[in-house]
């Protein structure tokens, strides 16, 4: 049955069509999703680019092979009948013959053709890149080019190299099948007549003038490879390699010429010799010359011949890896710290972090989860003004995790049109610890109970780090939007976020893209729905700039009663030159060029995303804002609430220590030698070795007046225990991204953390502790060991964690402070470090009862006057006496708890004022003197434990009295 011409037609289209309509409908949601973000300008961008790239290709690629073909084909005069008879196995007559070899021909051209075109589209930001590129304004030494042209303008030129290779190689194949079909047909055996030779030559003497340019494009990759000692153009490679290569590109120039000259002339002797002359200059020019010279020359006197180039190896690797910001100081590590100079740095004091992350995760999920459903993915770490004072605070955002919602309320509707978001947050200082060994809490609670000067008016967090499914907003089913006793506060989403998905024909877009007929069919939908997805922030920023590559660690902040997650991203190379590269462990591919480039803020309530280019003096980044015209804006543009929460993100920070191990020493010799490596020190966490972790941390750095929020790392030798360093890259705005190394005396032994943690365990005292409470159905938990530098002088501060077996809990129960060849393991902070430092602390001074120590919860509902809690918990204490006479135990019970949190409160203040004061506090006036008789419970003033170090005594301090 002949169907009709436009029955094929419309057959065709819709085949087609099913064949493309992932690719439709995802091009389609793209452009929606984009407008919605207010990037459309990037997805027209990179989209317009990969079609233009992909149809020109496609058609250049098409006519290339096409032209080249039917020139191949002649006159189409080839005899069928006789090509059958040659070859009977076929079993085709001529006309299906013939019909065959046309549709493999055309197979031939179309699909190769896509592959080019897809190459091609995939290389969109590359070309795009060299059209707008810019200048670095660093050469390299070699052959004299910006650096710019190995970051913008090479790729292209390799991208081109390849494509006219794989053109001209798979438009020869089917040339020369074509011409020996034709001379079978005619001449019943394959002879090539002189019209076919002139055409095999001529595409022969194209290919070899590409080959010769890829040689040429060759020189320029030893500058990214490592040849013996020299990451780069090394002694063997600037005399060898590249006039080797130099030799191939006229090696390839002779060939194609010997080819252009045989079609003047018959035979094929001439491109013979030049192509066995090819072939003897590869395998003597590039691989034997400059193995011999590496072998023969640079080998016995590698350091004299490669100092030159390892000059450049240095130098580039620093300029690279931002190196050369670092800013060099001494530091003499005094030994004559004393109780006075503690006192003299109160900011840093009271912001010694006694909490680690991974306890205090588990703690805070114990705590403050609520719900089985909620989460706490990670822990940040940040720092706030609280009453006019720099805290350092540790908080984490309560998200909302589906996959713990039980399988009796799993549903389609409950995925997406009820459980939609996530409420609110906990922060808790850094130093700060109840008598139970517990985090005190800043902001706790749903809703959010601040007690600190930090609102939060929009706790709902729909976009976060554990929001992976997309919801429905807008609908007429009302969103479960927290649990309020035994019902639940519904709320309906109000934000800017999401994609209209009212209208039919967007229904129907969003359920095949989603693959969910219910988003068609539901009965919840209005008009004014909206679909929010790509709620996830990682993912979120990789659909709005794949161009960058982003940190491991989005950290949330609250700002004018708002959360809001902040994301740092890098622009990165693997083209500076004679850059040494780096490979992170767990990701794909390597770089040797790195700077962060560009600040990243998301809403966690409306989605809306902003850019901030944060590194102007980067060529990258300036390339892609020419690229995409008012997808960045300048950090000037930054609010003030967010400015101050900016800081140097942990993980350019650990790439830059992990370069500067080696490239600190600037010296060829030194660095020939590696006399002088350093390496991130060990530490022991939970029973394991590991590397140092780099910290925040607020402290006055030395010669500077006020104390700032920093990130920290020390450095010691290779294969040594000792600390030889510690760098500091400082955190606030006005002296953001500078970076200062302060360096020991090399005659100095300075005791690096291994060191310490050996001590602490041939401690008597702590060690027989440790094993105790282990044998009494717990686990010791060592926390990070701390480097804090105070003044010229160093001491170290380590917390403790006891968890029970049948508890997941942990409570911090200890605070180990060493300095010098003293070292004490107390309740507190504060004890420890009086322990160390020969001052005696007042065991019945409720501050001493803060395992921080220092300071305390800076605001309370009386204030700041420890006297005004202090008559306040003695009224309530009254109050509790009374409701247990009178038999009313639900009184009691709340007056205890009452009781309970002013006594808290009390500890926290009595300690600011202990430590926090210049002027201190008279014993007279302790805020215990001020409680009643018996009012004074057990939590409040804990038994003590043996105070370690010299001058005091090991006998036990008695319990206080019930």
């Amino acid at each position: 049955m002949q169907f009709p011409s436009w029955v094929r037609v419309a057959f065709g289209v819709l085949l087609l069509l099913w064949f493309t309509h992932k690719a439709l409908v995802a091009v389609a949601v793209d452009w929606l999703w984009f407008d919605a973000v207010g990037y459309l300008t990037i997805f027209k961008t990179s989209l317009g680019a990969r079609v233009a790239l992909w149809v020109g290709t496609f058609l250049a690629s098409a006519a290339v092979m096409g032209a080249n073909i039917k020139v191949a084909l002649g006159d189409g005069r080839i005899d069928w009948n006789r090509l059958n008879t040659l070859v009977p196995d076929l079993q085709l007559s001529p006309t299906r013959l013939r019909t065959l070899v046309r549709l493999l021909l055309l197979a031939w051209i179309a699909l190769p053709s896509l592959l080019v075109g897809s190459i091609a589209a995939s290389a969109w930001l590359d070309v795009l890149s060299f059209v707008e590129r810019q200048q670095f304004g660093q050469t390299d030494p070699i052959f004299n080019l910006d650096a710019g042209f190995y970051v913008f303008t090479l790729p292209v030129l390799e991208l081109a190299q390849i494509l006219l290779t794989g053109l001209l190689t798979i438009t020869i194949l089917p040339v020369a099948l074509l011409y020996i079909l034709r001379s079978i047909a005619r001449h019943g055996a394959p002879r090539l007549d002189r019209f076919a030779r002139n055409h095999l030559l001529l595409l022969g003497a194209l290919f070899f003038v590409v080959l010769g340019f890829g040689w040429w494009i060759d020189r320029f990759g030893l500058l990214f490879d490592k040849s013996g000692v020299v990451w780069g153009v090394g002694y063997a490679d600037h005399n060898g390699r590249v006039p080797g290569m130099l030799v191939m590109v006229a090696a390839s120039a002779g060939v194609s010429l010997s080819l252009l000259g045989s079609l003047l002339r018959q035979g094929w002797r001439l491109p013979a010799v030049a192509i066995v002359t090819y072939v003897l200059c590869r395998l003597i020019a590039v691989n034997l010359y400059p193995s011999m010279v590496q072998d023969y020359y640079v080998g016995p006197n590698e350091l004299e011949v490669e100092r030159e180039y390892l000059t450049h190896n240095i130098q580039a690797t620093r300029n690279a890896y931002a190196l050369e910001r670092i800013e060099v100081k001494p530091f003499d590590a005094g030994s004559d710290l004393t109780m006075a100079d503690i006192r003299d740095n109160p900011l840093t004091i009271r912001n010694v972090r006694v909490w680690d992350d991974r306890p205090l995760l588990t703690t805070y999920g114990q705590l403050q989860e609520i719900r089985l459903y909620y989460d706490f993915v990670d822990v940040d770490v940040d720092r706030y003004t609280i009453d006019g004072q720099p805290r350092q605070v540790m908080l984490s955002a309560r998200e909302l995790n589906y996959a713990n919602v039980t399988a009796q309320a799993r549903s389609w509707v409950n995925e997406h049109f009820q459980y939609t978001h996530g409420y609110g947050l906990t922060m808790s200082p850094v130093n700060v610890v109840t008598t139970e060994g517990l985090p005190y809490l800043f902001i706790q609670d749903i809703p959010p109970d601040s007690k600190v000067d930090i609102p939060v008016d929009q706790p709902a967090i729909y976009y976060g780090e554990l929001t992976q499914n997309y919801v429905l907003v807008g609908t007429s089913a009302e969103e479960f939007d927290y649990p309020l006793g035994d019902q639940n506060a519904y709320t309906r989403y109000a934000g800017e976020g999401g994609v209209g998905i009212g209208g039919a024909l967007r229904k129907a877009l969003f359920s095949l893209y989603f693959g969910e007929l219910d988003i068609l069919i539901s009965q919840y939908m209005q008009p004014e729905s909206k679909v929010l997805f790509r709620r996830r922030i990682k993912e979120r920023a990789h659909h709005i700039a794949p161009f960058l590559h982003f940190d491991g660690d989005p950290y949330l902040v609250v700002a004018d009663g708002r959360l809001v997650w902040m994301l740092d991203a890098y622009t990165i190379t693997d083209r500076y030159p004679y850059a040494e590269p780096l490979r992170l462990q767990g990701r794909r591919g390597s770089f040797n060029y790195i700077r962060n480039s560009v600040k990243l803020v998301i809403d966690a309530y409306h989605g809306s995303v902003d850019l901030y280019i944060a590194d102007e003096s980067d060529p990258i980044i300036a390339t892609y804002a020419r690229i995409f015209d008012g997808a960045f804006k300048p950090m000037s543009a930054l609010p003030e609430s967010l400015a101050a929460h900016i800081r140097y993100p942990v993980d350019f920070f650990d790439i830059q220590a992990a370069m500067y191990r080696a490239y600190h020493m600037t010296d060829p010799t030194v660095f020939y030698n590696k006399e002088d490596m350093w390496e991130i020190p060990r530490e022991l966490y939970s029973g394991q070795e590991q590397a140092m972790e780099s910290y925040y941390l607020i402290m006055k750095l030395p010669g500077e007046d006020e104390a700032e929020f920093i990130l920290l790392v020390p450095f010691s030798p290779t294969n040594k225990d000792n600390m030889i360093a510690w760098m500091a890259a400082r955190c606030d705005p006005d002296n953001y991204g500078k970076l200062i190394l302060y360096q020991f005396p090399k005659q100095k032994l300075i005791y690096g953390p291994r060191q310490i943690e050996a001590r602490i365990d041939q401690t008597p005292e702590i060690s027989e502790q440790m094993t105790l409470w282990s044998q009494a159905g717990s686990r010791v938990v060592r926390g990070n060991l701390l480097v804090i530098p105070i003044g010229d002088s160093l001491m170290y501060v380590e917390p403790l964690y006891l968890q029970a077996e049948s508890s997941q809990l942990p409570e911090l129960k200890r605070v180990i402070v060493s300095y010098e060849n003293r070292i004490a393991m107390e309740e507190t902070l504060a004890e420890s470090l009086a322990a160390v430092f020969f001052e005696d602390v007042q065991r019945d001074d409720p501050g001493s009862a803060m395992a921080g120590g220092m300071d305390g919860d800076p605001t309370t509902d009386d204030g700041d006057d420890w006297r005004a809690l202090s008559g306040r918990a003695a009224q309530v204490f009254a109050d509790a006496v009374a409701k247990q006479q009178d038999g009313d135990w639900a009184g009691y019970g709340s007056a205890l708890d009452e009781l309970s949190e002013m006594l808290t409160r009390l500890q926290v203040v009595a300690g600011a004022d202990s430590f926090g004061d210049d002027e201190g506090t008279d014993a007279a006036d302790s805020p215990a003197d001020s409680l009643p008789e018996g009012a004074v419970p057990e939590g409040l003033v804990p038994a003590g434990e043996p105070v370690i170090g010299p001058g005091n005594s090991k006998g036990k301090r008695p319990a206080p009295g019930r």
